[in-house]
Order: structure tokens, then sequence, then C-alpha cells
């Protein structure tokens, strides 16, 4: 502490020193001591070295910001190609959105009006069937679809069947649907009832609807039988507002079927 102590004093003192030697050193002094012509040459020396390391400290200034300001600029032109770029290409995707949404509207449209089309041609089908062959709808109620395909599992097939009501009808259409599989057992005519080869009751081929019922229904087939065709019925019952009707339709099995079936 006492050695820390000295120093400290020491530095005081010599600071002390150097500033009352700075206070003796006067223009007069220094024009006695040196003279006019030595003392303006130092003074014209010292002002040209000023001038010049400030002349020296701003180029190198003046350039440094110079190169940051190119520097900056470039950057900014990179910046507003790279925004006209992405404008150009946000400009691009929403015309092609456009395009896209009048292309999907124009589709949609034009899928309603085959829609109606359609419809309007199965009410004339309707129509004349009605006419010339009634055994084909059961009080307005006709099967519009039956299909079968293959699942991924070899033997197992999947039913489709697709009930609808072509008259404009507030009343419910009420039944109940039979199916059955025609063909060869061990090379003798047979005939198997869909009841018995799918995991499905009586209630679940009920129907009750006032436009159209889908079935679903996923079965397989006894082994070494070869289907041929499906037979399928629309029975309506008896009941307060209804008579008793009932539609039969026979289909082909599917050709893709009866290879995988006689394997």
């Amino acid at each position: 502490m006492a050695n820390n102590s000295i120093s400290l004093s020491q530095l005081k003192l010599e600071k002390i020193l150097m500033m009352d030697w700075l206070r003796q050193i006067t223009l007069n002094k220094l024009h006695n001591k040196f003279g006019a012509f030595k003392l303006l040459i130092f003074s014209v020396s010292i002002l040209f070295l000023v001038a010049l390391a400030s002349y020296k400290i701003g180029n190198f200034y003046q350039g440094h910001q110079s190169k940051l300001i190119a520097e900056q600029s470039e950057r900014l032109d990179r910046l507003y190609l790279q925004n006209e770029q992405a404008q150009s290409r946000i400009n691009t995707l929403n015309v092609e959105l456009e395009i896209e949404k009048l292309a999907s509207y124009k589709a949609q449209q034009a899928l309603r009006s085959l829609e109606d089309d359609h419809f309007s041609l199965k009410k004339e089908l309707a129509f004349y069937e009605k006419i010339m062959a009634p055994e084909k709808e059961a009080n307005g109620v006709v099967i519009d679809e039956v299909q079968v395909v293959e699942t991924a599992s070899p033997g197992h097939y999947r039913l489709r069947v697709v009930l609808v009501q072509q008259q404009k009808s507030k009343r419910y259409a009420k039944g109940r649907v039979e199916v059955s599989f025609n063909g060869s057992l061990n090379d003798r005519p047979a005939s198997i009832n869909l009841l018995n080869i799918a995991k499905i009751n009586k209630q679940e081929l009920n129907f009750s609807f006032q436009y159209f019922q889908v079935f679903e229904v996923e079965f397989e087939l006894t082994e070494n039988f070869i289907p041929e065709k499906i037979q399928v019925a629309a029975i309506l019952p008896k009941g307060r507002w209804q008579k008793y009707h009932r539609l039969d339709e026979t289909y082909a099995w599917p050709e893709f079927a009866v290879k995988t079936a006689a394997q």
C-alpha cells in the first residue's frame, strides 16, 4: 500500500511539473530563442503536416465511405432486381391461378350440364321403359347400378347395388333387396344367396329412401364355385302407402372376376 501511494504521488508531481513547463513555453520565449524566421518555418511546417495528415485522413474516410456507398448501392440494386423478379413471378402465378379457376369453373359448369342431361335422359328412359318394359321398374324404383369389384384379398369381392326412385314422390320407397349368384359348383349348376357368404343379416339389405340408396357388401365366394350371373331383386311389400311390387334384374358376372374365381 505504501509503494502504491508513493507511485501515485510521483505521477501527480510529474504531471504538475509538465504543466508548469508547458505554461512556461510562450510565443515570446520561442521567438527570442529561435528567431522569427525559424519560428515561422517551424509553424508553417507544423501547419503543413497537420493539413497533410488531415487530407490523408479525410481521403481515407472518403474512400471508405465511397466504398460503403458503392456496396450498399450494389446491394440495393440486387434487392430491387430480386423484388422485380419476385413480383413478376407472383403476377405470373396469379394469372395461372385465374386461368385454373376459370378452367375449373367451366369444367364444373360442363359437368353440371352433363349431369342435368344425364338426369333428363334417365327420366326419359324411365318413361319409355315404363311404357315398353314395365317389368324394369317397381312403383318408380329401378336398380340403377350393380357392380362387383375385387378386393386385396384373393377370393374376396365387394358388391355395390344402387336403387333410385325416378318418380318425384314425397313418400319413401320401403322394402328389401335380395341378391344371389348363379353359376356352377363342382361342374353342377348352383345358386348361392348373398346372405350365406357375407357377414350381414337380412335387416342390412332393407331399404327406405326418397331419392336413392346405396348398398355395399363384401363377400367371399365358396371354393370351387364359378359364378356366371348376378341375380338382384328389389321387393316392395304391400303397405299403407304402397302396393306390392317386385323387380328382378340379371347381370353378367364381370369377366375380370371369372378368371379369378376359376383359379
